[in-house]
């Protein structure tokens, strides 16, 4: 623990105190909310015995526990992404439960994994600015990470992005989204002022030349042509995305932004006219009801849920989330909403953005460029996944198949967030300031 808090003896501990305090308090509160959504089921089930309520009351000791010991060690992360963070986890293993124990009980374990190293990150890794000396073997390990699936993988929902490893499966593509934003804030706070301002002038404009953009579009390039090979366009989108937030973030040129978009519209027109399942998404999209009977009915299901939720919810355990096929992954989403309505719905929404406005706090009040590109990055890409994956849901977008973070049920994906947390936390920590609005 002395490694954590360096030299800054107890002072840095009575200074940790007051956040750490206002977490516990938040901690016992979404405890009291697993609780009683534990409890409702329960009294639904009272067969099944005190397995729901008993692990609401584990999961909120292994939330307790994991701010104790920041709280004993002088940690000065911010406060209120660990009760976030907690809320979204209660609130999956409740429809977890709800929709089948055994997928509950399952993330319940990931969920502890996921705990433990976050706790590891935020002890080893206080000097978390040695990683910026790594990026081209963060996109080495990367593009073999995306390989391995393409020859050794099993296709799931279209995407061959799965490694099966005997009695689980590993999502490659989950981690790889870190080490492109390591590689992107590692590249970008390095030659963020070349990428700015420009070497070389063209019709007045400056631009940088092949040395400081090749290398950046050559890890997006492989990245998407590696995910079109697994046919995991959702993730693509997604890495896009992040990369093109990234740029912007570190050089404020918009002619990158619209350079960018166009880059993904070619893209999307030429995956609609390659891949079949593409294709066929975006028409489910337009018109889900011509495909009603095939590959529309998840979505036709989806939208009949969120209807049926009107604002209040039918109640928990009052709703059919058994007619959506994939409801405990990409789909959870409309069960929440239809036994918790518009305003369950919508709060959880809420939630996310509350999770980007602190993310992007942590990013200001970073002490390097490294830091802040880091934060800013982690950040956008919690916030496009969550926006692409309920997007789909509510076919405001076509579906893509992407987990919704922390609440979707998947190993990978659940630790490879905890992972995000951890860095956004040690960055905070570093900062050393306590942001209350």
């Amino acid at each position: 623990m002395k490694s954590l808090i360096g030299a800054r003896g107890n002072d840095s501990a009575i200074a940790a105190g007051q956040p750490r305090r206002c977490e516990l308090l938040l901690l016992a509160v979404v405890g009291l909310y697993m609780l009683a959504g534990a409890t409702v089921l329960y009294l639904m089930h009272p067969a099944s015995g005190l397995m729901a309520p008993a692990g609401a009351v584990l999961g909120t000791v292994a939330f307790i526990t994991v701010s104790l010991i920041w709280q004993v060690a002088g940690f000065r992360g911010d406060p209120f992404l660990l009760p976030l963070v907690a809320v979204f986890s209660a609130t999956s293993l409740v429809f977890l439960y709800r929709i089948n124990p055994f997928y509950a009980w399952r993330q319940f374990v990931w969920l502890l994994a996921g705990l433990v190293v976050l706790l590891l990150i935020t002890f080893l890794l206080h000097n978390y600015r040695v990683l910026a000396d790594y990026k081209y073997i963060y996109a080495l390990a990367g593009a073999v990470a995306l390989l391995l699936p393409i020859f050794f993988g099993v296709e799931q929902g279209g995407a061959r992005s799965w490694l099966n490893l005997g009695g689980f499966q590993v999502q490659p593509s989950e981690f790889v989204k870190i080490l492109l934003v390591l590689f992107l804030a590692s590249f970008l706070s390095e030659n963020r002022l070349v990428l700015s301002e420009g070497t070389r002038s063209v019709l007045g404009i400056g631009l940088p030349g092949p040395q400081e953009w090749g290398p950046l579009l050559g890890m997006w390039g492989i990245s998407l042509l590696l995910l079109i090979f697994q046919k995991d366009l959702g993730t693509a989108l997604i890495y896009f995305g992040t990369f093109l937030a990234m740029v912007y973030i570190s050089t404020a040129r918009v002619a990158y932004v619209f350079f960018g978009l166009a880059l993904f519209l070619a893209g999307a027109a030429g995956s609609f006219q390659l891949f079949g399942h593409v294709r066929q998404r975006v028409e489910v999209w337009l018109n889900p009801w011509r495909y009603v009977e095939t590959s529309g009915y998840q979505v036709v299901q989806s939208l009949f849920a969120l209807a049926a939720g009107g604002m209040t919810g039918a109640g928990l355990g009052a709703g059919h989330p058994g007619y959506i096929p994939a409801v405990h992954t990409d789909f959870i989403f409309a069960a929440i909403t239809e036994e918790t309505g518009l305003l369950g719905g919508m709060a959880v929404i809420v939630l996310y953005m509350f999770f980007v406005y602190r993310g992007f706090r942590i990013a200001l009040s970073a002490r390097n460029d490294f830091a802040a590109l880091l934060a800013a990055g982690l950040t956008a890409l919690m916030g496009l996944q969550a926006f692409i994956i309920i997007g789909g849901v509510t076919k405001l977008l076509p579906l893509t198949g992407v987990t919704l973070p922390f609440v979707s049920y998947g190993g990978s994906s659940l630790v490879a967030n905890f992972i995000i947390l951890g860095l956004l936390l040690v960055i905070s920590h570093e900062a050393g300031e306590y942001h209350a609005n």
